[in-house]
């Protein structure tokens, strides 16, 4: 169904920022330019300058002057000029008027010796140590009061590019003593001994980019000069100029200048990445040049929906590449065709009973026919991911995309218990989709063999974010920005040719790097296709195959489904006997697991709040987190029918079925899988036996049992289990960082903001993993202490496990928090531990 007039126009007017009107600007009189040096090729930050300013000339069909500012002969390169021009043809921006500033150079120089002869500007031949340190202490050079026969003598040794003139340069006389630094007399122009590129030997002397802009704005009618707020301390310096010289007024506009994380933009640092073989060139992916952004996937429509974004902003922000990359998902996902394409090393064979070798057309994209129509092959045989053939379950109905549902009917595994070969039959008569897994897979034919295919995937070049003033760029270099994988690909991807933009079914957006060629006479090897990743705005750049979600529910299930012996094995499925439209999702966790996972949010979310409080944040920000808090503890109460309370235990979590007092191993939950759980349980084991005074025997067979599993646990892990605290404290920052994750994304945050704290939250999980050996689930149970035994006493007032653990946690956090603040050392026993 298409989306409503009053939507389209909502979702246009939120991503558009609000341009600020260009003061005296006039229908059809606006001039403005965009002036980059030619000593490189054009980055992202000139894009957005070279965009805005055609958008002014677009909207007021005014005139736009592409100008090559070529005041430093020492920078200058002819074929830097002809990559700029392409650069802006590649945006599909088109100057009204191409200029050089080297244009004017005569009349530059005219009004220099106005200057001169007027008394506001003076030849200076102070050392430029010394020079340097005058401004910042404010000191007039003594040079200052030179007569005008003084300084006439020395301009013209410097127009002769004599020894004694290389060491002079022009100042303007404005003010020594301004605090605005760029007012304290600067440079106007500057002796260079070398050849221009256009001009050749005709000059020995050049004015610096501050003298001659504002000069040739004002020559070639620019009506609006648009710069970046790093400029503005210079912009009264252009000003006085304009008033000295008696020129036309320009007037300037400021925007925001593109500041993007893990990102350099200095010409001499992208020198380096290219000479030192980091990358292909100028036009690698990982580079924010505008080859390289265009070459990975992005459109000039995306940049300029982004620019538009932004609009007039002058808030200099750092930005993360996914907003960037969100705009350009937004241009391509309504017209990029939709392929398939299989890991080469994890894909599985299935045989469909009944399944006939034809082709049929289907749309290429599912809502937009415009696209056009692709051949699809159907067979007896067809190839299917591995991850996704490992969620399957015999007698499961699972719909195949562009042919319909098909039944599991048989699994078959390999002896390490990996699906090696998969059976189904067809059931197309059934069309309910709505709660069967969708998976991709290709038919198996000599009629349309599959295509080699390379995907190449890029992360950023720098690892850090931001980097500081006293950082070293290569200090952060990521040696691993770049990973391929061989596919399996679609028959029609031997059609699609450089620069095509396609989306690989539940993988993301690809581009085409280098087209399929078959095989050659001279090297009998034929070219794979090469597929670029075109980032989609999300955290994680490459989607991974697979139903994640049902993975994740399904995974005791489907252990229990290796072992046939298992009462599990119908748990929450049909029986193959009776398939039914579509197999239902894994059960659903009980009250009392739900509870325990509301409980440690509220655990998690309670530590925010302080944390907040502590470091003093915005009001609104202690605010949002608190409404978090309160919705989660009335969310504990309607589970639990009881007021959440500071250090109360924690709900316990569903007792196993009496029918099934000890799980068969296959089947265990995660959290006593954990190596370091096994561990940790075994560890309150030992401590409440000593603490009750059990028999000896008792205790040293517990003891025996810890150290077999704490051996267990190293021979995984190649390291020592660490103590229970710190799997309690970290499990709770991950929690805890998880909730503010989902506030900021519920609160609709900045792109940028909510990026970071993902960012935050990944890291911790991997330090997580690191820690225990197991990956971090929202709501995993904690280490608790194994059920009681039928010798042992009930449980004491203390608390349970659960509770034991959670007290930990905060106790940890409670310790940190002293310790930073440098809080008094107080003996005693600890709080809150009983």
């Amino acid at each position: 169904m298409a989306p409503s007039k009053s939507t389209e126009e909502k979702e246009k007017k939120a991503d558009v920022g609000k341009f600020v009107e260009l003061p005296g600007a006039e229908m059809g009189k606006v001039v403005v330019r965009f002036p980059p040096e030619a000593s490189g090729y054009l980055h992202i930050g000139h894009a957005k300058a070279a965009l805005l300013n055609q958008h002014y000339q677009v909207s007021f069909k005014g005139r736009l002057i592409m100008r090559f500012d070529d005041t430093n002969p020492e920078k200058e390169k002819e074929d830097f000029e002809k990559v700029i021009l392409e650069d802006v043809a590649m945006l599909q921006i088109k100057p009204d008027q191409f200029t050089y500033t080297s244009d004017h150079f005569p009349t530059i120089e005219k009004l220099a010796e106005q200057l001169l002869r007027d008394g506001k500007a003076y030849i200076d031949d102070t050392p430029a140590e010394q020079m340097k340190q005058e401004r910042e202490q404010r000191v007039e050079s003594k040079n200052r009061s030179n007569s005008l026969e003084k300084n006439m003598k020395m301009w013209v040794e410097m127009k002769a590019g004599t020894d004694f003139g290389q060491t002079c340069c022009m100042r303007a006389k404005m003010d020594m003593s301004s605090n605005n630094g760029c007012l304290r007399d600067p440079t106007l122009y500057r002796c260079k001994n070398q050849p221009h590129p256009r001009t050749g030997s005709t000059y020995r002397i050049y004015p610096t980019y501050d003298f001659a802009c504002p000069i040739v704005d004002s020559i070639e009618g620019v009506t609006h000069a648009l710069r970046t707020t790093e400029y503005h301390d210079r912009d009264e310096q252009y000003y006085w100029l304009i008033e000295a010289l008696k020129l036309r007024k320009p007037y300037i506009w400021e925007y925001a200048r593109l500041n993007l994380n893990n990102t350099v933009l200095s010409k001499r640092k992208l020198t380096w990445f290219v000479n030192e073989g980091y990358v292909d060139g100028w036009d690698d992916p990982r580079f924010p040049t505008v080859r390289g952004v265009l070459r990975r996937g992005m459109t000039v429509e995306g940049l300029k929906q982004f620019i538009a974004a932004q609009g007039g902003s002058r808030s200099v922000v750092n930005m993360e590449w996914d907003k960037i990359w969100a705009f350009n998902k937004k241009v391509i996902d309504p017209v990029a065709p939709r392929f398939t394409a299989l890991s080469e090393s994890q894909f599985v064979p299935v045989s469909i009973a009944g399944a006939k070798e034809e082709m049929k057309e289907v749309a290429k994209h599912p809502k937009n026919t415009e696209v056009g129509m692709k051949q699809v092959w159907y067979g007896p045989t067809v190839y299917v991911e591995g991850p996704d053939a490992e969620t399957f379950t015999e007698g499961e109905m699972v719909t195949f995309i562009n042919w319909g549902n098909i039944v599991i009917t048989k699994i078959h595994r390999d002896g390490s218990g990996a699906v090696s070969s998969l059976e189904g039959r067809l059931n197309l008569e059934n069309t309910d989709y709505k709660k069967t897994t969708k998976i991709t897979w290709l038919a198996s034919t000599p009629k349309a063999p599959m295509v080699p295919t390379v995907c190449v995937n890029y992360q950023h070049l720098i690892s850090k974010p931001v980097l500081g003033k006293e950082d070293d760029f290569k200090d952060y270099i990521n040696k691993s920005s770049k990973t391929e994988e061989k596919m399996l690909g679609d028959p029609c991807l031997k059609e699609l040719k450089k620069g095509d933009i396609i989306q690989l079914q539940r993988r993301g957006f690809y581009i085409c790097d280098q087209p399929y060629e078959p095989i050659s006479p001279h090297s009998c090897k034929e070219s794979p296709c090469v597929l670029l990743y075109i980032p989609d705005g999300h955290t994680k750049e490459m989607p991974t195959a697979g139903s994640k979600d049902k993975s994740k529910s399904q995974a005791a299930p489907k252990a229990a489904k290796a072992a046939p012996s298992s009462p599990a094995k119908g748990k929450g499925k049909a029986s193959p006997a009776a398939v039914p439209a579509a197999a239902p999702p894994a059960a659903a966790p009980s009250a009392a697991s739900d509870a325990v996972a509301v409980f440690n949010r509220v655990v998690a979310q309670g530590e925010t709040v302080r944390q907040l409080k502590t470091a003093k944040a915005p009001k609104e920000q202690v605010d949002a987190a608190v409404k978090q808090l309160l919705a989660l503890k009335a969310e504990f109460k309607q589970l639990t029918g009881q007021d959440y309370k500071p250090g109360m235990p924690a709900p316990a979590p569903a007792s196993a079925p009496a029918a099934s007092p000890s799980p068969a191993p296959a089947a265990a939950s995660d959290a006593t899988s954990c190596p370091f759980t096994r561990v940790a349980q075994q560890g309150e084991l030992v401590r409440k036996l000593k603490t009750e005074k059990a028999p000896k025997d008792q205790v040293d067979a517990a003891v025996k049992e810890l150290l077999a599993r704490k051996a267990e646990f190293k021979q995984i892990t190649a390291s020592k289990p660490p103590p229970l605290k710190s799997f309690a404290v970290l499990y709770g920052r991950v929690s805890e960082q998880g909730e503010v994750v989902r506030k900021l994304k519920a609160e609709k945050a900045p792109k940028d903001q909510v990026d970071a704290a993902v960012k935050q939250l990944l890291s911790l999980k991997t330090v997580f993993k690191q820690l225990t050996g197991q990956e971090y689930k929202p709501g995993m149970t904690p280490p608790a202490s194994p059920a009681p035994t039928q010798s042992a006493p009930a449980a004491t007032a203390t608390g349970s496990a659960n509770g034991i653990y959670e007290r930990v946690a905060q106790q940890g956090e409670l310790v940190r928090k002293l310790k930073s603040e440098k809080a008094p050392k107080v003996r005693g026993r600890p709080l809150g531990l009983g």
